[in-house]
């Protein structure tokens, strides 16, 4: 029987050696064909004796089994392996790709950006934001601020005027944000603590001037504020907004209707390169407006001038955002380019805070 067992050696051993089921049936044509091995073995049994016969059949017959299964679980393997090959070769990816995240492709226009920075900077030394229309009557934007009728100053802002109505009155594109602090002081009782940014209109347009812009003021009324306040609550803003641990301002008279007095604010900076940068150089840079409620604006809204007193002060978001952020033309900011946004544009995620950085 050492023969029986030496063939069934081979066989199984060219069985498992099948790389593929080519080679597999090569091994069951080798074996189990016609001319065979095993089929050898079969054609010998009948010039057997029937003892030997009887012995030797089962022995051969079982090889022949054994053969059989061998194979058809090694086809089952490699019917698989075939499969998982072609499956790994032949695979259509039919999903379309991911969007991606808005929070990775958008992007926050620096107009937006700066108005956030202002509001934390300002609600951390306690004031609120207030909003308004921005389409006003005459009263709000001119006569309660001190711009009496036929006035020069009028002549100052290039206002944008709207039809008459059958009055006569007419209303206007406002010209600043300064009626929300009148409607502020109409609606509240002091003290007052407010910033008022929004859209601002004038007829006036070129490299630095649009006729919608952006600006931001702050009105401050008690009975204790002091210009030695205002300065105080400039200079610390200015700190915090270009992110320098000091400033130096110049504060220069100036006139304006709706305080008194009225002054223009510098800031030292350096202009030599192609960035202005703030808290050292030789240079002076104007950035603001400020000035002591006038006591006729205080009256006209209801309050007495003799009890109550406070500050305001102005200022362009577009403007300190050029100087900020180093953008030379400010009509980009309202050309729509994505890839001036995708430049000079915030991540949404990324939000201004005085603890983490205005603008980390």
């Amino acid at each position: 029987m050492s023969d029986i067992d030496d063939l069934e050696h081979s066989l199984r051993a060219a069985i498992d050696a099948a790389a593929d089921e080519a080679a597999l049936e090569a091994v069951r044509v080798g074996a189990l064909g016609k001319k065979g091995s095993v089929s050898e073995l079969l054609k010998t049994l009948g010039a057997m004796s029937p003892d030997d016969r009887k012995t030797r059949g089962a022995a051969i017959n079982a090889l022949k089994d054994g053969v059989g299964e061998a194979l058809a679980a090694r086809r089952v393997v490699l019917k698989e392996a075939a499969l998982s090959a072609r499956l790994a070769v032949e695979t259509v990816d039919v999903t379309l790709p991911l969007w991606p995240s808005p929070a990775n492709d958008g992007r926050i226009h620096p107009i937006s950006q700066v108005t956030d920075e202002l509001t934390a900077i300002f609600a951390d030394m306690g004031f609120a934001v207030a909003e308004g229309p921005d389409v006003e009557s005459d009263f709000y934007n001119f006569t309660a601020l001190n711009f009496p009728e036929g006035h020069p100053a009028r002549e100052m802002h290039d206002t944008f005027f709207f039809s008459p109505k059958e009055d006569g009155a007419r209303h206007l594109l406002r010209t600043h944000t300064s009626p929300v602090q009148v409607r502020t002081m109409l609606s509240q009782k002091p003290p007052i603590r407010i910033i008022a940014p929004g859209r601002t209109y004038r007829c006036d347009s070129d490299q630095t001037h649009t006729p919608m812009f952006h600006q931001v003021e702050g009105l401050v009324i008690d009975e204790t504020s002091t210009i030695g306040t205002l300065k105080w609550v400039l200079e610390e803003f200015c700190k915090a907004f270009f992110e320098v641990p000091d400033v130096e301002m110049r504060f220069r008279p100036s006139f304006f209707p709706f305080t008194e007095p009225s002054m223009e604010v510098d800031i030292r900076c350096d202009r030599s390169g192609s960035e202005v940068k703030f808290g050292e150089g030789n240079d002076w840079l104007e950035i603001l407006g400020c000035g002591m409620v006038h006591p006729n604006v205080l009256r006209a809204c209801g309050l007495d001038p003799d009890r109550y007193q406070g500050f305001a002060f102005g200022m362009g978001i577009d403007r300190i955002a050029m100087l900020k952020y180093g953008m030379n033309d400010l009509r980009a900011f309202f050309d729509a380019d994505v890839r001036w946004l995708k430049h000079y544009g915030f991540r949404p995620l990324d939000l201004p805070t005085l603890f983490g950085g205005l603008s980390a």
